[in-house]
Formats: C-alpha cells, sequence, structure tokens
C-alpha cells in the first residue's frame, strides 16, 4: 500500500515540475506570425501531415489555398474530400511521377505553372494557409529556382501559414522554415509486396 502511495506521489512531484517548465516555455513564447512548416524525409505521412493540418484550419473557419506539385491527376481521398468544402482553393498541377512521365520539358513546365498559382495565393491576404505538396520534389529537380521560393515566403502576408512537403529538403528551405519534421522510415508495407491502398496511399 505504502509503495502505491510512494509512486503516486513521485509521479504528481515529477508531473508539477514538467507543468512548471512547459508554463514557463509557454510564457515566453510572445510572437504571433505566419509560420512556415517543412515536411520532409523518405517516411510516409508528409503530405498526410500537412492535410491533416488544412482540416484543422478548416475547423476553425479559415480559408486555405492547396497546390499539389508532381503528383498526377489520379483521384486521391483527400482532393476528392477537400475539393468538396467551402473555404478550400485546390489545384493538382503535376503530370505524375518523375520516372512516369519521362518528359523534363513537361515536368518542368507543369511546375512553372504550379508555382504561378502558388504565388497567387502566397500573396493574398484572404488566404490563411498554403498547402504547397511535393514542392520540394520541385526544388530538388531545379524545375523551380529556390531563391524565387524563398523570396516570395519572405514577402508572403505576415499570419500567412505555409505548408511544404517532399522528400529532400534543400537546405536554405529548412533554414528559412518554423518548424521541420524529417519523416523516417523503419517499416512501409510496399516493400513486403503489399500493393498500394485505397484510402491509405491515394
Amino acid at each position: 500500500m505504502n509503495n502505491t502511495i510512494d509512486l503516486k506521489q513521485r509521479h504528481a512531484q515529477r508531473m508539477a515540475r514538467k507543468k512548471q517548465v512547459i508554463d514557463e516555455r509557454i510564457a515566453k513564447a510572445t510572437i504571433e506570425k505566419g509560420v512556415v512548416i517543412v515536411n520532409t524525409g523518405i517516411g510516409k505521412g508528409k503530405s498526410s501531415a500537412g492535410f491533416g493540418v488544412v482540416a484543422r484550419a478548416l475547423g476553425h473557419g479559415q480559408r486555405v489555398g492547396i497546390v499539389q506539385f508532381i503528383k498526377g491527376q489520379q483521384a486521391s481521398g483527400e482532393t476528392l474530400f477537400f475539393r468538396q468544402q467551402e473555404n478550400v482553393e485546390l489545384h493538382v498541377m503535376g503530370d505524375g511521377f518523375t520516372w512516369e512521365t519521362q518528359d523534363l520539358d513537361k515536368d518542368i513546365a507543369s511546375a512553372q505553372q504550379a508555382w504561378t498559382i502558388a504565388v497567387n495565393m502566397l500573396t493574398n491576404d484572404n488566404i490563411q494557409l498554403v498547402l504547397l505538396d511535393e514542392l520540394n520534389i520541385a526544388l530538388k529537380h531545379r524545375y523551380i529556382e529556390l531563391d524565387t521560393v524563398l523570396d516570395v515566403l519572405e514577402q508572403r502576408p505576415k499570419s500567412q501559414h505555409v505548408i511544404i512537403t517532399g522528400r529532400a529538403a534543400p537546405q536554405a528551405l529548412i533554414d528559412a522554415a518554423d518548424t521541420v519534421t524529417d519523416m523516417g522510415l523503419l517499416k512501409h508495407a510496399f516493400k513486403s509486396g503489399i500493393k498500394a491502398q485505397i484510402g491509405i496511399e491515394f
């Protein structure tokens, strides 16, 4: 019985200390601004995490702009769903993965068109959140100039949030971002021969 009481007391003491530390950090975080979030890495879930934040923003009545680079026109669950929602402007601009298109000029043209739409969103005070899905891939292949992207991000409305996804985020973008998550890969069903599942991969 005494051991149980001691365990509960120690737990309460640890949580009290933790709460004090967290409360102090919260009190020091006083800056209000739009943040740039980068989801990168070879693991699954970069776009899924981005669309999760889109759902969160819509729940608060915010207006959202979405541009999908690289990915093709195949109907995905997220595009089918978010196109039905108010306050969403969504553009799927890619022609498919680069190993499928095998057409450099076409890939560059598609990326440039997508970036033009993205710039319109990134200069619009009425859009609170912009998701640039797979932009990192377009930057990796140099379909879009990194310096141009960084300049537009710097000049965007001060309260606007931006999420950028895709593998191989360039270091300069990581440096400019406020929050960066590198999603690692421990295990993936595809490597076991399991095909892409509707509602999970697309």
